[in-house]
């Protein structure tokens, strides 16, 4: 089977590539980590643990079955030239499903789980073929650089609908205000539907061009297979995938979380959460920006673990946290490790994993490993939280993450490229 693959990049084509960033963190802001999580947990599931444990299942429902299809489908993608019209599938249903949300009324747990899982799915399954075009957009020598300006992006997204929503989050859960609570739902829909626009007109796939078109969902199983079957060819990027598989399991319980943890053990108001977000958007900003230049710098490896020394630390001052004014300088941390972390992790990945399997590999990066390791942290802090009903407790458990994350990172070697 003979394919050739046209390859291209450019500034316009970055900045779209980043625009799209922009708009999705919309929705992991307001849906994820704000406004529904919140809303879901006092005023649909009825607060305390109960709500907790019941908003970890939705999140690990929805990152489970994200793991299960994104492989494959990254597979297929990679074979097919359709990065872009998979990407488009999912990004409408998370579209949707974000503005139905709108419609959920208090008591209604079963439905609001299931919008909020398939929005999740679509969000968290279109990063896979997102993700996929960084290799395709520049150099290796810039990976970091281009990876930091799309979370950078992203969190000046974040920052720019929070700032829109704000004004309907100023009364907090009175009766009266549900209304506008719910509104935020349609108006993160609305930011994601009108930023992603760019880069479905704009951005090209590359292009494979086979003398036997392949059945592209056999070929996607079939390479998945393949790979599964000779993974020892991949020792190193399966040491990394092993330890982003764990501390990326920290990072995703802390953003379902946080908003959470602070009303409940800090006695945060609605409004209050979302300056402290706010914050951490702005902080998030500077962060992804400066260490994606100090990952070109240093490599990918030693960014990480500095960022994830920061998230120990973060972890360890929500344990002992009692003022609200310090937990904002834990918020400021956490945002300028959150995205840098990520960035310098897909950095790291888009180095070590060989080009012609880009969507596949992938795949496994946020899918299999990105979207599952969610489950068990998600799971194990709303469950720790529903026995205990002390959510300190539970931020111990996420600690360990990153510690271990830590450790297995260790094996990775950072100067064996696959490019």
């Amino acid at each position: 089977m003979n394919h050739s693959i046209d390859r291209y990049g450019s500034k316009f084509q970055i900045f779209v590539w980043t625009l799209f960033d922009f708009a999705n963190t919309s929705f992991s802001v307001i849906v994820v980590a704000v406004g529904y999580s919140l809303y879901f947990k006092e005023i649909v599931a009825g607060g305390s643990g109960r709500g907790d444990f019941l908003w970890g299942i939705a999140v690990s429902i929805s990152m489970f079955l994200t793991a299960l299809i994104a492989p494959v489908l990254g597979a297929a993608a990679d074979f097919s030239s359709r990065r872009k019209r998979f990407l488009f599938g999912f990004t409408l249903v998370s579209i949707l499903c974000t503005a139905l949300l709108y419609f959920v009324q208090p008591g209604m747990v079963i439905t609001g789980i299931l919008l909020f899982v398939l929005a999740n799915i679509g969000f968290e399954g279109g990063l896979v073929f997102y993700d996929a075009f960084l290799p395709v957009l520049t150099t290796e020598r810039s990976y970091g650089r281009v990876s930091g300006y799309g979370f950078a992006m992203g969190y000046l997204g974040s920052l720019t609908t929070l700032l829109i929503a704000m004004p309907l989050y100023a009364d907090g859960f009175q009766k009266s205000n549900l209304h506008n609570i719910k509104l935020s739902f349609v108006i993160a829909a609305g930011v994601f539907f009108l930023f992603s626009i760019p880069l479905f007109v704009f951005l090209r796939d590359h292009t494979i061009r086979f003398e036997n078109k392949p059945s592209y969902l056999k070929a996607g199983i079939a390479r998945v297979v393949e790979t599964v079957r000779h993974i020892k060819q991949y020792k190193n990027v399966g040491r990394f995938l092993l330890a982003f598989f764990i501390f990326n399991d920290g990072i995703l319980t802390v953003i379902s979380f946080a908003s959470i943890f602070a009303t409940q053990s800090l006695n945060f108001s609605l409004e209050e959460v979302l300056y402290l977000f706010a914050v951490v958007q702005a902080s998030g900003i500077i962060g992804s920006l400066f260490f994606g230049i100090v990952t070109d710098k240093i490599g990918a490896k030693k960014t990480i673990n500095i960022n994830l020394i920061l998230w120990m630390i973060v972890v360890a001052g929500a344990f002992f946290v009692q003022s609200k004014t310090l937990f904002y300088g834990i918020g400021i941390i956490a945002g300028s490790s959150m995205g840098a972390s990520q960035a310098a992790s897909r950095s790291l990945m888009a180095r070590l994993t060989p080009k012609e399997r880009e969507a596949e590999f992938f795949g496994f990066y946020d899918g299999l490993m990105g979207k599952a390791s969610a489950v068990v942290g998600t799971f194990l802090f709303g469950l720790i939280s529903y026995i205990t009903n002390n959510q300190r407790i539970s931020v111990l458990s996420v600690g360990l993450f990153f510690i271990l994350g830590f450790i297995l990172l260790q094996r990775v070697d950072d100067t064996e490229s696959a490019r």
